[in-house]
């Protein structure tokens, strides 16, 4: 039996192992250890949904992160992420790395125009106290109480928080655990929104010196406070050049991110209560010289496993935002026909139900509704359409309500 090259090589370096017939049939060349590999371990996913939208129009879906009108009414292949780790050991000058791809429409949203690529870093450990660790390279941002990876969120849809959030920094970023109720997180990043350098210069040039400034401080209850052991508050900063730009063009401005979260047990079994708070705001704003005004959300969350494959999630918020900001930033013509206000509110309620079928497999039906509560219609309408002789359909949002129903399944590896 004849094997490629590729299983091969995987065999030489550890990664995999072969039969002891294949083995026998096929000894191949000398392995060699490598032994930098051996402990590298694969890990990932592949997420998959179906989803139906009651209503017709779908031309302006609400806004919240990867909700676009190409997944309503229809099967959808979200993303597939692939990771490769080797952690950091517990020697006092330890070192690893991370190496991680995330393709499909919600890596293509999440990450732009450098999807695939997710995470890509160099981690590395200083013995200073408890241990100084640091990560250089792409990594994931620190604030926000959801994940880009779904199946670490208790719902499948992401809040408004999350979507107001960065989700990649290129940089330097450092941890230091003071003790297992008290970690620090401060990092030294290219630019607050996105991975690019900054361009806060005029004509869009870059300022070498000019950064973005994250943080995140994690508290941990200990074991000696009963049923509240586990519950964790976090909050943090970051500050720095974004993506926005003064009205005429020639520089960003810079951003400021506030976000607060915790999650509580309670004496009850299996029920968990969480909520988190995010404010993004464009310095420039005041001055009438931003291309992007401000952002807040304002989330509960509630959660109860029912049994070991039983789970019941609930999530209840509130956004708003200036009406050049990040939620209906595509509908100004209308807001500028049509009168509607220069601030947009929506309320969310998102119920979710996850079972687990199948091993490695979540599992998860979701209803999600969304209500302007503004007064004036955000969502739904027709595309932009002629009839050859005057417009009928400028494809103008019609509805103060979208409802969805998805069906979500993901296979981890």
């Amino acid at each position: 039996m004849k094997m490629n090259k590729w299983t091969l090589g995987l065999a030489a370096v550890g990664l995999v192992s072969l039969a002891p017939g294949l083995r026998a049939a096929d000894p191949g060349p000398t392995a060699i250890p490598v032994t930098a590999l051996t402990a590298t371990t694969i890990s990932g996913y592949v997420d998959t949904s179906a989803v139906w939208n009651p209503g017709t129009g779908n031309n302006n879906p609400a806004p919240y992160a990867f909700n676009t009108s190409g997944k309503h009414d229809g099967f959808n292949v979200d993303s597939l992420d692939v990771r490769l780790e080797k952690a950091l050991g517990e020697g006092q000058w330890a070192s690893g790395y991370v190496l991680e791809f995330m393709g499909g429409p919600d890596g293509a949203a999440a990450l732009g125009e450098f999807s695939p690529l997710r995470q890509v870093y160099v981690d590395l450990r200083a013995p200073v106290g408890n241990g100084l660790d640091f990560k250089l390279g792409e990594w994931d941002n620190l604030l926000g109480y959801e994940s880009t990876d779904s199946y670490k969120d208790p719902n499948w849809t992401r809040s408004y928080g999350y979507t107001i959030e960065p989700t990649e920094h290129v940089g330097l970023l450092a941890t230091y655990k003071f003790s297992d109720c008290v970690t620090a997180q401060v990092g030294v990043a290219n630019e607050l929104s996105t991975i690019n350098r900054n361009v806060s210069g005029a004509g869009g040039t870059a300022i070498e010196s000019k950064k973005a400034l994250v943080s995140l401080l994690s508290l941990t209850a200990p074991d000696s406070w009963g049923w509240l052991k586990g519950s964790g508050l976090y909050a943090g900063v970051d500050y720095g050049p974004g993506n926005s730009y003064n009205l005429e063009g020639t520089h960003a401005v810079d951003k400021t991110h506030v976000y607060v979260g915790a999650t509580v047990m309670t004496p009850i079994t299996g029920l968990t209560f969480g909520a988190a708070w995010d404010t993004v705001n464009n310095a420039d704003l005041a001055g009438q010289g931003a291309t992007e005004g401000y952002a807040s959300s304002l989330a509960g969350y509630l959660s109860y496993k029912a049994t070991d494959k039983l789970t019941f999630n609930s999530r209840a918020e509130f956004a708003h935002g200036s009406a050049f900001d990040y939620f209906f930033a595509e509908n100004y013509t209308y807001i500028a026909m049509n009168g509607r206000p220069q601030e947009a509110e929506v309320l969310a309620l998102t119920e979710t139900v996850q079972y687990q079928l199948w091993d490695n497999v979540i599992s998860r039906l979701e209803f999600r509704w969304d209500h302007s509560a503004d007064g004036s219609p955000h969502f739904g309408g027709n595309s932009y359409s002629y009839d050859g002789a005057e417009v009928y359909n400028y494809g103008y949002p019609t509805r103060h309500n979208e409802l969805m129903v998805a069906a979500n399944i993901i296979y981890k590896f």
